[in-house]
């Protein structure tokens, strides 16, 4: 069951939980304006014992440098409680993002929210990020 966990007149930050991942769809933009909803839905799912997360931007239409800042900033808290991440939907223009920010071979990309959680999370999800950056 789906459920909201932040919302402005911007941005909705939703979750799921789905074979031990908890799922965070994002819809909107992340950006300047928005970014701050969007690590503040995870540090409340982080205190919640949430772990091993996917973040889903299959409805993000744009992510720029301060979205990507706060993606990183998640990522080290969730690497500090011995969680997972994996990202879904990144399109060609947010790949660029991840790409000139250094972080494109650092994360876990998949295509869609299922495929992401096929696999159950294992302990070392984020043992070695960021990962090898070229």
């Amino acid at each position: 069951m789906r459920w909201t966990i932040a919302r402005t007149d911007q941005i909705a930050v939703s979750c799921d939980t789905a074979n031990g991942w908890t799922v965070v769809e994002v819809d909107g933009d992340v950006d300047v304006h928005t970014h701050a909803t969007l690590r503040q839905a995870v540090i409340r799912l982080l205190g919640e014992g949430h772990r091993n997360f996917v973040l889903d931007l299959c409805f993000v239409p744009f992510l720029d440098s301060m979205g990507l800042g706060t993606i990183v900033a998640i990522t080290k808290r969730i690497k500090a409680r011995e969680g997972s991440l994996r990202i879904t939907c990144p399109s060609a223009r947010m790949a660029r993002v991840f790409v000139h920010g250094g972080l494109s071979n650092a994360y876990e990309f998949y295509d869609s929210p299922q495929e992401a959680t096929e696999q159950a999370p294992t302990v070392d999800g984020l043992a070695y990020w960021p990962g090898p950056i070229r």
